[in-house]
């Protein structure tokens, strides 16, 4: 009998293989492609996956507890473990809403911005977020932007010189007082890009010694994307002020492409914010898309995803959009979902630096319904990655990827995750013969293959998930001075607790800092801060008001289930005093009933009881109103003020 060869065994062993898939899935074929891979064929660089923190999406994150927070850090940073993430991009807090929320800024005054302290840098949370996700990536990029300023800044212009200086002492400040050094900052988001004030934040930037931060713009999106392109190739001061162009949304208005102006600046492209603004499986899907045809159709070789985690009330806007879910620090529950998966499908399988291979390295098969990229270590040949995603494929397929040269290792790891069934599990090792090594592909899956080790699929004990405490007391006595009070989240304005202003018997107080408006993101807000549990339906709110200057109000809601980005009341009950004593019960923007109350102390009392459609305001333990109302029957509790210093304690839930 004639003796086989190596090779004619392993296509008998492929053959095997199909029929013994045919007899499970009852198909009369499977699929079948080949696909050569030269790896000395290098393509651009890839430059890694990344995720913003940015709208107040990580409010509630610095709030759980030391052991769940430092599992949910592993988890988005720590390498080879979770996400693994490369790139933390960071909101340049400007007191305004960004989209679930505001972020603190650093400078509120041009005082504060000429004098600064370590006090102001230590406002919100994202020094901290960015120390952490360094401390566990020592080689993760850090990234900021804005989206809006104090109103002081260039008398409400945002391209101005102002602006300029305020952007420059973020940077400065993160190194000064966190020991952190940020790689790239950018213009303004989603707003129409300033020539002039991209090439002078350039300049000033090199003018502080700050030549290692490189300058992306210009962050569009809703069809302005690769706009400035445009401007590049005909302004060569503008070509040399922007190291890198990044857009939004590349995926949605572009269908993940470039252009051919983006492409002829022979600068990097970036989607640098995208995705599905969901954790879910469908967020998964999309995502595994969005990473590998990024490069195939549009060449971007950086992809950074809003939001980081959901760590946010869910009835704020765009609820869910993380990679994974962590809002609820006091029971320190918290989800890793599919999302979170789908990016380490990636991040752990290559490194930035690597590169992919072009040509047939990377490219789209079945009509599109798989895509697949290759990427190859830079100091060594040997080691290659392909990720390989089939999320539309309604069929089972095989591909055989044959290597130009042969690779040192005959064993590659696999990794695999499927729609509704499972996330990142180890599969049998695949075998290369005569270069050869082909991989079987299920309809909704994801693969990682890879010459490398170390891939982990981290895990944890989670807590049991609980509803927000109830009754809730806060006093602010134990929240340090400067800092926000565990669980309450801004919506507008700035509240931060202090020293009552007389020194009085109140102690600590949440004050209310915004003294004028800010240039927003889109367009005026309320100033707002919300707590509580959006299902809480049968209680009674009350909080002590303080005015430190006339012609002020400060407000208590009650079952507030939605606040807006615009100067648009929120859904809920609302009961607002005025320093005059003129005093408006509201359902949303109708008025249910108003009056007069005389004042003649600093401290006054809110109340508001909500027993099903009987709704009564109470100032100073007088009932001022009895109101039936159905229009809101649960929600969270809120306090709101004027522009000016308004002072609130002892806020209770009952």
């Amino acid at each position: 009998m004639k003796k086989y060869n190596r090779h004619t065994k392993y296509l008998f062993f492929v053959l095997l293989y199909g029929l013994f898939s045919i007899n499970i899935y009852g198909q009369k074929s499977l699929t079948h492609y080949n696909i050569n891979i030269d790896l000395h064929n290098k393509g651009h660089m890839y430059e890694g996956i990344g995720a913003l923190s940015a709208g107040a999406s990580s409010r509630l994150l610095k709030d759980y507890p030391e052991k769940q927070k430092k599992e949910i850090l592993d988890f988005l940073f720590k390498p080879y473990w979770g996400a693994s993430l490369q790139h933390l991009k960071v909101e340049i807090g400007g007191d305004v809403n960004s989209t679930s929320g505001t972020e603190p800024s650093h400078a509120r005054t041009k005082e504060e911005l000429l004098a600064p302290k370590e006090e102001f840098f230590n406002r919100g949370y994202e020094w901290w977020l960015m120390k952490e996700a360094k401390k566990r990536n020592p080689d993760i990029y850090l990234d900021c932007l804005s989206w809006g300023a104090p109103g002081w800044i260039g008398n409400g212009n945002f391209y101005s010189d102002d602006n300029i200086d305020y952007i420059i002492s973020f940077i400065k400040g993160a190194y000064k007082y966190h020991g952190i050094s940020i790689d790239y900052t950018g213009l303004w988001n989603e707003r129409a890009h300033n020539i002039e004030f991209a090439k002078n934040l350039k300049k000033d930037l090199l003018n502080n010694n700050l030549k290692h931060v490189k300058l992306i713009a210009s962050d569009q999106c809703s069809g302005n994307q690769w706009a400035i392109a445009d401007d590049i190739l005909l302004d060569s001061t503008l070509s040399k002020a922007i190291d890198v162009i990044g857009d939004h949304y590349i995926e949605k208005e572009f269908n993940y492409t470039s252009t051919e102006a983006a492409k002829k600046t022979k600068k990097p492209l970036w989607n640098s914010e995208g995705g599905p603004w969901r954790g879910d499986w469908e967020g998964f899907g999309a995502l595994c898309k969005l990473y590998n045809r990024g490069y195939i159709k549009g060449k971007l070789t950086k992809t950074i995803t809003w939001s980081l985690i959901t760590s946010y009330y869910e009835n704020l806007a765009l609820p869910n959009s993380g990679l994974m879910k962590a809002n609820s620090p006091w029971s320190g529950y918290y989800e890793v979902q599919p999302a979170l998966w789908a990016v380490a499908h990636t991040t752990q399988f290559a490194q930035p630096g690597w590169f992919y291979i072009d040509d047939t390295g990377c490219g789209l098969l079945a009509n599109e319904k798989i895509s697949y990229v290759t990427l190859v270590s830079p100091s060594n040949d040997n080691d290659f990655s392909c990720i390989v995603e089939a999320i539309d494929l309604n069929e089972n397929t095989t591909i055989s990827f044959t290597l130009k040269d042969k690779v040192k290792t005959k064993y590659l790891s696999v990794w695999k995750s499927t729609i509704n069934k499972e996330t990142f599990i180890k599969q049998k090792d695949i075998q290369i013969i005569n270069n050869t090594f082909t991989l079987y592909i299920e309809p909704g899956s994801v693969y990682s293959i890879t010459s490398t080790k170390g891939q982990q699929k981290g895990a944890s004990i989670i807590p049991i998930e609980k509803p927000f405490p109830f009754p809730y007391f806060e006093d602010f006595e134990n929240v340090p001075i400067g800092e926000s009070a565990p669980y309450i989240c801004d919506q507008g304005g700035a509240f931060e607790v202090h020293n009552s202003a007389d020194n009085d018997k109140h102690g600590h107080v949440l004050r209310q800092l915004i003294t004028q408006p800010c240039i927003e993101w889109e367009g005026p807000v309320i100033n707002q801060t919300v707590v509580g549990d959006k299902s809480w339906d049968n209680y009674t709110a009350s909080v002590d008001i303080a005015f430190n200057e006339s012609y002020s109000y400060a407000s208590l809601g009650g079952r507030i289930l939605e606040t807006h980005r615009s100067h648009q009341a929120p859904n809920g009950y609302i009961l607002k005093l005025e320093s005059s004593g003129f005093w408006t019960l509201f359902v949303g923007s109708k008025i249910l009933k108003k009056g007069f109350v005389k004042i003649h102390d600093k401290w006054q009392n809110l109340q508001l009881k909500l027993e099903k459609d009987h709704i009564q305001a109470f100032i100073n333990n007088v009932e001022v109103a009895s109101i039936i109302d159905s229009t809101y029957s649960m929600g969270m509790a809120s306090l709101g003020s004027s522009f000016h210093h308004i002072e609130f304690d002892n806020l209770h839930i009952f």
